[in-house]
């Protein structure tokens, strides 16, 4: 029916609750057929439509035994107590049986409650640790809403579509498989022909099943959609209101919401169908249970008489309601297996920034960064890096500059191993930077990008971000050095103020300056600029290039440079375009090449 290979690996340190839910939910369906069992019979007798029983025979697992010994128990309560008294003492044991049976079916439950949340807890774990190991490229091809939906809706989807019919599965087949066992002992021919009638239902059910998976993996795709359209939104309100886009914002979601509804309400069609479905199933073959048993008592050789056939009648009606949930358990699997598919995606994505075993430590940066013969492709006809060459020496500072779409943010993403190279390598002190540590290499990198990434926290756990037991006076000292502590200090609790989602409190510049003073606290030999001033207006820019100036010197400095301005005094100025290094020089040298640089240049001194 279901395979339980993903959530097989998930169990293993369950096994011990689930053997107990198990025991538990198995005494409960004993309890209740005993109750059952032993009302009929009782109620007969003390009403004297059977003759009571007045010896034992030898104890066996057949229903002439059982019924004969269990009638001659009953018969001594009657004839020693009385019937007033037998009639008190079979309601208090019915109640205290549906009383036990009852409190072993709330313990299974309480058992299997740690099974059922530990294994989402460590999907959710597993899946937060995974997003963190993926390369960028992932993210490159996949929207950020669906993500978050796989890594939230989905999960809970797999709550509700997985571990809790489970559950029903555990108790509800045991039901049935004990029910089928006393009907069985009671006529074992009966319970034959009842057994070759119930697959005939199981074929319908599963038919009308079938597509609900498939219907399913359409709903959590767009699930996945409307959460994308909704972070897109709130990220772009600004553009959304300055452009009087909110009609056709709304518009576009209501489309995507209609869709998202019409999925969702055949869904609803197709697994509120399982209920009544096998509640009618079930009622057809208790008529022709009625039909054939009936048949079987007006028999003259039958050992089937009419007491135990009320009670076989009793115990199979039982089975239905067990036999629905178990339908509806089964339709809710076959959905939820539409979000073990999606959870799999990212489970199952592949690492393509990987680490030897045998990965080298690396603790200090001595001698250069050589790129030699490096090619990158994102996709395979499309070339961004294109037989780069260069060598950065240790202590130098070295800047990148050209067009759009030149390839310079991929060329220093490849230092702190955010990218592999497609070919060529990427040498650092002479050894292939594969052969590192990944968190040895990046521990080395210091790197302050344009796109400023703050935290919904205080200002001192966004500068100590990543660094553990880190000195108060350290984190202020960086600061200081960043040009932002005067700032801070004005803030409403200076070093605690909250500053907001990814630092909306903040100006950009401080956002930026906050930015730096979380790199110099890393103390890095390499320091990576990534267009670190380019959305910064004159003021900020000043600042925050003085900031900058004073965290360059001892290091590595490799800057991506939109604002030419910054990088005159830079060692050595690389030229990009299309992939390729077309020119090299300091700034005086390529002003008199007359080339791409000075284009640039002009470009800008005209402005």
């Amino acid at each position: 029916m279901f395979r339980l290979n993903f959530i097989y690996k998930y169990l293993t340190n369950y096994f011990l609750g689930i053997a107990i839910s198990i025991l538990l939910s198995l005494l409960a369906v004993v309890l209740t057929v005993l109750t059952f069992s032993m009302i009929m019979p009782f109620l007969l007798l003390l009403f004297d439509k059977i003759q009571q029983v007045e010896n034992t025979i030898p104890f066996s697992f057949t229903a002439e035994a059982i019924k004969n010994n269990f009638y001659y128990l009953i018969s001594e309560i009657i004839r020693t107590k009385g019937k007033q008294n037998a009639l008190l003492l079979l309601s208090l044991g019915a109640v205290s049986l549906y009383f036990l049976k009852n409190l072993f079916t709330y313990a299974a439950a309480y058992f299997l409650a740690p099974v059922r949340n530990g294994v989402l807890k460590k999907i959710r774990n597993d899946i937060y640790i995974k997003l963190l190991i993926l390369p960028l490229s992932f993210y490159r091809y996949n929207k950020k809403g669906d993500i978050i939906s796989r890594a939230t809706n989905d999960v809970q989807e797999l709550d509700e579509s997985i571990m809790k019919p489970l559950q029903a599965l555990f108790v509800q087949a045991l039901t049935i498989v004990f029910y089928i066992a006393t009907l069985f002992i009671i006529n074992y021919k009966l319970t034959v022909f009842v057994l070759v009638l119930l697959p005939i239902g199981a074929f319908i059910i599963s038919r009308v099943s079938k597509k609900l998976k498939k219907t399913a993996s359409k709903l959590q795709s767009k699930q996945g959609y409307i959460l994308s359209l909704i972070e897109e939104s709130i990220s772009g309100l600004r553009v959304i209101k300055g452009f009087n886009a909110i009609d056709f914002s709304n518009e576009r979601f209501r489309k995507s919401n209609d869709g998202f509804t019409h999925i969702k309400n055949i869904i609803y069609r197709r697994t509120d169908l399982a209920s009544p479905l096998s509640e009618f199933l079930g009622t057809i073959i208790v008529m022709i249970i009625l039909l054939y048993g009936g048949s079987m008592i007006l028999s003259k050789d039958s050992s089937l008489n009419a007491e135990l056939f009320i009670l076989y009648l009793m115990l199979f009606i039982m089975i239905i309601n067990p036999a629905k949930n178990l339908t509806t358990a089964f339709y809710f699997i076959q959905k939820g297996k539409a979000s073990i598919e999606r959870i799999k995606f990212i489970l199952d994505a592949e690492e393509v920034i990987e680490e030897k075993s045998n990965a080298i430590k690396i603790d200090a940066f001595t001698k250069s960064i050589h790129f030699k013969e490096v090619i990158f492709a994102y996709d395979i006809d499309k070339i961004v890096l294109n037989r780069i060459n260069l060598e950065i020496e240790q202590g130098k500072s070295i800047a990148i500059v050209g067009p759009s779409g030149a390839g310079k943010s991929t060329l220093v993403d490849l230092i702190p191993r955010f990218y592999d190279c497609t070919e060529g390598e990427l040498l650092i002190d002479g050894i292939c930077i594969k052969d590192y540590a990944i968190e040895d290499i990046r521990k080395l990198c210091g790197i302050v990008s344009q796109d400023t990434i703050l935290f919904n926290d205080t200002v001192y756990n966004n500068i100590a971000f990543g660094n553990e037991n880190i000195s108060r006076e350290k984190v202020i000292e960086a600061a200081k050095i960043a040009n932002a502590d005067d700032f801070i200090m004005q803030m409403s609790d200076a070093y605690d103020t909250i500053i907001g989602d990814r630092g909306s409190l903040l100006s950009g510049g401080q956002r930026q300056r906050i930015n730096i003073a979380r790199a110099v606290l890393k103390n890095p030999p390499i320091l990576i600029l990534d267009e670190a001033t380019s959305a910064l207006d004159m003021e900020s820019e000043r600042l925050v290039q003085e900031a900058l100036e004073k965290i360059m010197k001892g290091r590595t400095t490799i800057a991506i440079a939109h604002r030419l301005s910054t990088i005159y005094n830079m060692d050595e100025i690389i030229v990009l375009d299309k992939g390729k290094i077309v020119e090299r020089g300091n700034h005086n040298n390529l002003i008199v090449q007359d080339g791409l640089y000075k284009k640039l240049h002009d470009m800008q001194s005209f402005k």
